[in-house]
């Protein structure tokens, strides 16, 4: 397997934000030291501001959250297609006790001693869950539920601990609870960047080997990939993530950059790379629309409105994703529904021209309205429905087939005698149970289909009730 394909090279595409983060790095230095920290400035003066990069703060914490974007809109691909949702959320809970222990170190909110116990806890949290799973029947969610509470208990325990001990120095731990990027300086963005990279990178190398693990375990093992070994190198990579995350967006909600991204991703495309690329594109949106809001009010939280931005943004693609969304679908039902409807009229319009033997073309809109069972006022909604698609002629009250009505009608009468004729001949099913059935398929049935039915039934001529099966004549174009 050639696993430096082209596709390895889509996450690459992220280096063109690295311009867009020296342009912000390089503005000049201005304004408040912390962002949305409003004096008497309007929503709108406030938000030309933004759009100056002039402010530090605003500076640090956009380039944070762009960053953070991109490693979780990566990584949380990986989370999702995986049926690892809850993961995140463990390994964002886990490493609570590590950013603890790591403050008690130092005694200072300082990025290096913070990182190493953060990335510790969440290896040991992912280590014990592993334990959990091999050694008892318990199941996945439950093992990772029991360490989600477990680790996150003596987090919060330690935390408190810090803050009896230590209340003046712990307003900066506690940021890691609930976000804030406001307080993000350039060694807290230097860190992130180089997770960022350094997550980049190795995705950019194992590409095929997580692209294999994360489908078919059985199948990399098979080809000579430890899957385990990808398993662990991938938690490894998300406890980093959740480490950058944390400042900007806290424990609670730092799951849901590294899941809502990607699920919003995965209603657009059933292709890994294409969702690896829109995933992070979703990430970077998201974090700097929440950046951008907070910014606009005095002391709002980043963390939420990033959260709440990528919600919105999930609930659009929801609704009016051309495939998966609500409003397509239901468009797609819609359609389905009104174009089975006018095929029914063409069958109907059929049969009634064949209990005459064909002798008379013009039929009257009154015995349609019988042959179908249907009122007046619905039959002239049909008939409507019908010359607007070209699948009629009317002359007052009285219908005619146009050559693509005729044509698709006999189609319809073709797949349903067929149908009806492979279920009693193949699946020996009685005549009079068939019908309901034809009913449903006739619809749907391809012409490959049925070119394969007649031939496995001796390109039949009548059906199981005796009527005849309409030969389809088709043109021929060279």
């Amino acid at each position: 397997m050639n696993w430096w394909s082209s596709e390895r090279r889509i996450p690459v595409s992220n280096c063109y934000w690295i311009v867009a983060i020296v342009f912000l790095l390089a503005a000049p230095s201005a304004f408040a030291a912390r962002i949305g920290d409003l004096s008497e400035t309007t929503v709108l003066e406030q938000a030309a501001r933004f759009f100056t990069f002039q402010d530090p703060a605003v500076r640090m914490a956009l380039i944070g959250c762009i960053l953070l974007g991109i490693c979780c809109g990566l990584l949380g691909t990986f989370i999702v297609v995986r049926q690892f949702a809850l993961v995140g959320d463990t390994l964002a809970h886990a490493v609570l006790p590590g950013i603890a222990l790591g403050y008690l170190w130092s005694l200072e909110k300082a990025p290096l001693p913070l990182f190493i116990g953060a990335v510790a806890a969440g290896i040991i949290g992912a280590v014990v869950v592993s334990l959990i799973r091999q050694t008892t029947k318990t199941k996945r969610d439950s093992a990772l539920g029991i360490v989600l509470g477990g680790f996150y208990g003596v987090g919060i325990l330690l935390i408190s601990i810090i803050q009896e001990r230590y209340p003046r120095d712990v307003a900066g731990l506690k940021s890691f609870l609930f976000g804030s990027a406001a307080a993000l300086n350039e060694s807290d963005v230097w860190m992130i960047g180089i997770i960022t990279v350094v997550s980049v990178v190795i995705l950019v190398l194992f590409y095929g080997q997580f692209k294999v693990v994360s489908f078919d375990g059985v199948y990399a093992r098979s080809i000579g990939i430890s899957a385990q070994f990808f398993h662990y190198l991938l938690m490894l990579l998300l406890a980093w993530a959740v480490v950058a995350a944390l400042q900007a967006v806290g424990v609670v909600l730092v799951s849901a950059m590294l899941i809502i991204p990607a699920a919003t991703a995965y209603l657009l495309t059933d292709r890994l790379h294409w969702m690896l690329l829109l995933s992070t594109c979703f990430g970077i949106l998201v974090a700097a629309v929440g950046a951008f809001l907070s910014f606009l009010g005095p002391n709002l939280p980043t963390g939420p409105f990033i959260v709440l931005t990528a919600s919105a943004v999930f609930l659009l693609v929801f609704a009016f994703a051309p495939r998966h969304g609500l409003v397509s679908r239901w468009w797609r039902r819609l359609k389905q529904t009104r174009q089975i409807t006018r095929e029914n009229s063409l069958k109907a319009i059929y049969h009634l021209q064949e209990a005459g033997g064909f002798a008379e073309e013009w039929i009257t809109i009154e015995k349609l309205s019988e042959q179908r069972h249907r009122s007046a006022e619905e039959t002239q909604q049909e008939v409507t429905s019908l010359v607007k698609h070209g699948l009629v002629l009317r002359d007052g009250n009285r219908l005619q087939f146009s050559p693509t009505g005729k044509s698709r009608a006999a189609e319809i009468v073709r797949n349903h005698r067929l149908w009806e004729l492979y279920l009693t001949d193949r699946a020996n099913i009685a005549p009079d149970h068939v019908h309901d059935d034809a009913e449903k398929i006739e619809h749907i049935l391809g012409e490959e289909t049925i070119r394969r039915m007649e031939e496995s039934l001796n390109l039949p001529a009548v059906d199981p009730h005796g009527s005849q099966i309409p030969q389809v004549k088709k043109e021929v174009t060279s």
